[in-house]
């Protein structure tokens, strides 16, 4: 890993020039049961306010509405880009009341969000038939126009939009005007947002394992830390 390690000192020595990109659910926050449990521990809050200090950049890109992330994260100076990207596509909004009435048909707690609708099984009795149900439901989302998700435990039903974390990524840094930038994440989404470090000169794809971690973001990554508490190690690098 030695050149890829590199790569983050590259970064780390010239950060006006440079963008921190994050994800928050098991990056910055540990995962939890039920998603509203979730934080982000004071001694990451402390240095993603060091870093926002030093970057041209420092941002979280989150599936979680951007109010919900602030309300987590609450550190001055860092970027907030929620729903995997669709907060920043002015037509996504007008999907919202199907999304919405989507999720009245569906017969599962749901997590509903002003653009998208999440639908979690972490805590299901028996994974097999919970993953079995949410796949039909998948089928139907995707049958009615709506694009279907899977993530950590989750599945997601989206507006059928051109936006990802790959999309809010590189807009991201195009308005921060850099062309080094790191991104870190643990999930399917993540590989999105990877593809968004595409062109720079700099680009540091961070995979967060788990044991959950889909093996496509880790075949992505140029570092593989170990859960959170190796992403707060790595920003103290920073």
């Amino acid at each position: 890993m030695g050149q890829n390690e590199d790569l983050v000192g590259l970064l780390a020595a010239d950060p006006q020039r440079a963008a921190i990109l994050l994800d928050v659910d098991g990056t910055l926050a540990p995962i939890v049961a039920r998603p509203e449990d979730a934080r982000v521990p004071d001694e990451t809050r402390t240095e993603l306010a060091r870093l926002a200090g030093s970057y041209a950049l420092v941002a979280c890109v989150s599936g979680r509405p951007g109010a919900d992330v602030r309300r987590m994260v609450g550190v001055d100076g860092v970027a907030v880009v929620g729903e995997h990207g669709l907060e920043l596509v002015p037509e996504a909004a007008g999907w919202a009341d199907r999304v919405a009435a989507f999720a009245d048909g569906v017969d599962w707690p749901a997590e509903r969000k002003p653009l998208t609708v999440s639908f979690h099984f972490r805590r299901a009795d028996d994974e097999d038939a919970a993953r079995a149900y949410l796949t039909r439901v998948a089928d139907d989302a995707a049958a009615g126009g709506l694009v279907p998700r899977w993530g950590r435990m989750v599945l997601e039903v989206r507006p059928p939009v051109e936006a990802d974390k790959g999309t809010a990524v590189r807009e991201l840094v195009r308005r921060a005007a850099v062309e080094r930038a790191l991104y870190a994440g643990d999930d399917t989404t993540d590989v999105d947002a990877f593809a968004g470090l595409d062109g720079l000169d700099i680009g540091v794809r961070v995979a967060v394992d788990s044991g959950e971690a889909p093996q496509a973001l880790l075949d992505a990554a140029d570092v593989v830390v170990d859960g959170t508490d190796g992403v707060l190690a790595l920003l103290r690098r920073l």
